[in-house]
């Protein structure tokens, strides 16, 4: 099939048929004796870097191949690895618009971090556990429906054969996991409402001179709501996931307001949302967000319930308040001993650990052929948080089987052969 012309949802039929190959739990290293996996990264952007850096120092993954659309990008990701004495072939650095099907192809990468825009996602993953690849998924998973459904058939592939894990780090952050542990043993009584939000300040990008106007709509594809998903899908999600998690479902509706009145960069996704969810059982959580803040920002999830209330900070507190009163941190300095947490004089913010735990964890999986599979996990938080910009966009209320039967499918009609000729 030809890249010239891009149209993914012809793509994924022609290679929802093709054969499926899986390697085994053993030959994932290539021998015992081998020490770490070795890493191929789809998209090399800021935070693909960031996270496969954060493999290479918490897992000792060996960064090994690099794939990304542009030249450029992928030339300074390998500049950024080789400042790090990391020795990645030029032989293994794959660019144009075959590049990821070009790494998950080759027979020397274990596993393949997913960090291009998300619009590509779905046929990214695909191509990667149709290989036989095990899989590490920045969110969203994708920015539509049929993108969510097509990545819950690609989970059911994987299912116990690979690992899959989508890029929700917030689920591994020792504070979050302890709070929801005590939330979800009842210390909360019975939780009646909640309380998220994610206000932030504006994502500044280069002008890219010379770019074409589809290239630089493509290079800055987190202000384009085909692209990312607008920011409610993109940005915003991870507090979304954190209410599916600690209420253990999806909401089964949503009423919500949203639109574009501060934002100044070129593209079209909204610069604020409010909106209402309706969890099972009648819960009630009120969602806001902005991404245009200057000199300040926070994000946090409050929930209330009938013994007492909770509420986590990216940063801090993290914490209960009512009949049976929690602090992470005041828990953690006492355990530490007054002494030593004189010297270190804080623990750090919340989510300090939330990645790298997330990283040894997806590893683990591996080695131990334990396989996580959260494909559905993140396409239903993907849907949540759709659910919510489908709801904004309309101006009505919206509810989660509407969402489904909607078949609504994105195309972001662009070429891509011509932007790297």
């Amino acid at each position: 099939m030809s890249s010239k012309n891009l149209n993914r949802r012809a793509f994924l039929a022609a290679t929802a048929a093709a054969s499926f190959t899986i390697v085994k739990a053993k030959q994932v290293r290539g021998t015992e004796a081998n020490s770490s996996l070795r890493l191929g990264m789809v998209g090399c952007g800021g935070r693909g870097t960031s996270v496969a850096g954060g493999f290479l120092e918490n897992t000792g993954t060996r960064i090994h191949a690099l794939a990304d659309l542009f030249e450029d990008q992928a030339r300074k990701a390998k500049h950024h690895f080789d400042r790090k004495q990391v020795d990645i072939d030029p032989g293994r650095v794959f660019t144009g618009p075959d590049a990821y099907r070009e790494i998950c192809a080759a027979d020397d990468v274990d596993f393949v971090l997913i960090s291009s825009p998300p619009y590509f996602h779905p046929e990214h993953l695909r191509e990667a556990v149709a290989a036989g690849k095990h899989v590490y998924c920045e969110k969203p998973v994708a920015v539509d429906v049929p993108g969510c459904l097509e990545v819950m058939k690609i989970g059911e592939q994987a299912q116990g054969k690979l690992s899959l894990d989508v890029g929700f780090q917030i689920r591994n952050a020792p504070p979050f996991v302890a709070l929801t542990k005590r939330i979800q043993e009842g210390q909360l009584g019975t939780v009646a409402s909640a309380q998220v939000y994610y206000y932030s300040g504006a994502i500044g990008r280069p002008d890219w001179p010379g770019a074409s106007a589809e290239e630089a709509r493509l290079r800055n594809w987190v202000w384009d709501r085909v692209l990312s998903g607008d920011i409610i899908v993109e940005q915003n999600i991870h507090v979304i996931d954190v209410c599916n998690w600690v209420l253990d479902g999806h909401p089964e509706k949503a009423s919500a307001s949203g639109g574009r009145k501060v934002a100044t960069n070129t593209g079209d996704c909204y610069d604020h949302y409010n909106v209402v969810y309706t969890y099972p059982g009648g819960i009630n959580v009120t969602f806001g967000s902005t991404q245009y803040n200057k000199g300040w920002w926070d994000v946090c999830e409050r929930f209330f319930g009938s013994k007492g209330v909770s509420e986590a900070h990216y940063s801090q507190p993290v914490a209960i308040y009512g009949e049976q009163p929690w602090d992470y941190f005041a828990e953690l300095a006492e355990s530490a001993g007054e002494e030593e947490f004189s010297v270190t004089g804080s623990f750090g913010g919340a989510l300090e650990h939330a990645d790298p735990e997330k990283q040894k964890a997806y590893v683990h999986s591996i080695l131990s052929g334990d396989f996580h599979n959260q494909a559905r996990q993140g396409a239903d938080s993907a849907l949540s948080a759709m659910l919510g910009r489908e709801a904004a966009y309309a101006g009505k209320v919206m509810t989660w089987d509407e969402l489904l039967s909607s078949g609504k499918s994105w195309d972001a009609g662009l070429d891509l052969a011509k932007m790297v000729e």
